[in-house]
């Protein structure tokens, strides 16, 4: 049969029927809010390149918990910003650190009523921005990143996260992470491998955002942009060593290989709409070229059609928000 019999529209022909039909579907519940917290601050501050977004205050934190937990979204990935960094990014492992004690104060605060996650790599804490530990001649030395890492996850279990993100693509890293989790006694906590994490461009307002020391790229560690198959040797590596779910970053520019990876893993599939996706949304926005909430959504459902069953994403509680509206 063909037209006129065969007419597709008729299951577009309003909002209802549409709604009724729709193969991809966004939940709060699958959305994770990002956010940073700023040792010595007292106020929240904005991040300029990142409109809507904030280097937050201990307090300023736990209330924006509690709205991410009342606007429904699934977890928070916390990121600390230090007050002073060194060569080896001690910070991040001290138990007083800033994001030890953010993980601490947002556990207190909403418990089990979200997924309290944490990024677990140094470059917030190291003098030279950084994933790992440097060699004598500048580069950056895997394997004694890998004991760094140990012991900044066992620190980030000991406050009470529920799940660690190992971020800084060292090779090993999740073996690592596990073995020292279960050492310490800390078996149920999670790993969300930052499996597939390319040297993008789209990071910038990120850095501003951790106020990053990095001078020049971390092309040596993160991946090439043009390598899919790379991506998923990366996954099926971390996958054995342990990782519980697995993640993409960025997310939009590498749709193909988010669905590449939800169709070779049996875990949880997350995809991270990075700072520069944001920021070029809220950008067009802000000048009038697009709608922005239903960009919001439509990059959102893009995310989720590839086949991330996670999105971490800036907009997290106001597409929460608008979810509910609309369904």
């Amino acid at each position: 049969m063909s037209y006129p019999e065969i007419r597709p529209r008729r299951l577009r022909r309003n909002a209802a029927v549409r709604r009724l039909v729709s193969e991809t579907r966004v939940d709060p519940a699958e959305l994770v809010v990002p956010m940073f917290v700023k040792e010595g601050l007292t106020e929240p501050r904005a991040v300029a390149s990142l409109p809507g977004v904030l280097q937050h205050s201990r307090d300023s934190l736990r209330k924006a918990a509690v709205e991410a937990v009342q606007a429904g979204v699934g977890g928070i990935m916390l990121f600390g910003v230090p007050a002073s960094r060194d060569e080896t990014g001690s910070g991040g492992i001290d138990p007083d650190g800033i994001l030890n004690v953010a993980i601490r104060d947002v556990i207190a605060e909403v418990g089990d009523a979200t997924v309290v996650m944490s990024d677990l790599c140094l470059d917030e804490f190291t003098s030279h921005g950084h994933c790992g530990l440097l060699t004598p001649d500048g580069v950056v030395d895997n394997d004694a990143t890998l004991a760094a890492y140990a012991d900044m996850a066992v620190a980030q279990a000991d406050a009470g996260v529920h799940v660690v993100g190992p971020s800084g693509m060292m090779d090993g890293q999740v073996g690592a992470v596990r073995r020292a989790l279960d050492a310490a006694g800390h078996q149920d906590v999670s790993v969300l491998a930052y499996a597939v994490k390319y040297a993008s461009g789209f990071f910038g307002p990120f850095r501003d955002a951790v106020e990053s020391a990095l001078e020049g790229d971390r092309s040596t560690y993160q991946q090439d942009p043009a390598n899919l198959r790379e991506s998923l040797r990366e996954v099926e590596l971390d996958v054995a060593e342990g990782a519980d779910m697995v993640m993409v970053k960025p997310a939009l520019p590498y749709l193909d290989v988010v669905a590449a990876v939800r169709a070779a893993v049996n875990v949880p599939v997350a995809a991270y709409q990075v700072s520069g996706e944001y920021a070029m949304v809220e950008a067009a926005a802000a000048n009038g070229w697009i709608d922005r909430e239903r960009v919001i959504l439509e990059t959102l459902t893009s995310i989720r059609r590839a086949g991330a069953q996670i999105i971490l994403t800036y907009w997290a509680v106001e597409a929460a928000q608008l979810l509910r509206q609309r369904y």
